[in-house]
């Protein structure tokens, strides 16, 4: 008679370890499930140590001695058609670095159109090669300058 008491003594513990288990397994699916949606779910409000709030407080269309800050680029007529243009798709240093006409210019505007996707720029095309013809001409210099400033010596064989 003793037996059967025991096996339901051990059914009911195992029973019990279970439930607590599933309980302890649940409770922490519940909690992942929580993180996943809203992170901040369970950080209080008044808990900011351990987290860096970066606040960006500099206008993004600020001009600077005649230069847009955030792009580079010259401050003039057709600049924000330029940098709205040029700058969803490459950096604004790719345009800084070139120098060329405007036929040039307008040509690799068609290139980029033809082989890179670039989209129709309707009428802001003539403001931005205008820009860029202005202030991203060629530069005529010939031959680099004279070197100046540089102490000379004598090469002995």
């Amino acid at each position: 008679m003793k037996q059967p008491k025991n096996f339901i003594a051990e059914v009911k513990n195992i029973y019990t370890i279970i439930v607590a288990m599933s309980t302890v397994i649940g409770f922490g699916v519940v909690v992942c499930i929580m993180m996943l949606i809203n992170p901040t779910f369970f950080i209080s409000a008044d808990s900011t140590t351990g987290y860096i709030v970066a606040t960006i407080e500099e206008d993004e269309d600020k001009i600077e001695n005649g230069i847009h800050v955030r792009t580079g680029f010259v401050d003039d007529i057709g600049l924000m058609e330029t940098v709205n243009n040029c700058t969803n798709c490459h950096s604004s240093k790719l345009v800084i670095q070139n120098r060329m006409s405007k036929e040039r210019w307008l040509a690799t505007i068609k290139w980029m159109q033809e082989t890179q996707n670039l989209w129709d720029l309707g009428g802001n095309e003539a403001i931005i090669v205008k820009y860029l013809a202005e202030n991203y001409a060629p530069e005529n210099k010939g031959r680099r300058e004279n070197l100046s400033g540089i102490e000379w010596y004598e090469l002995n064989n």
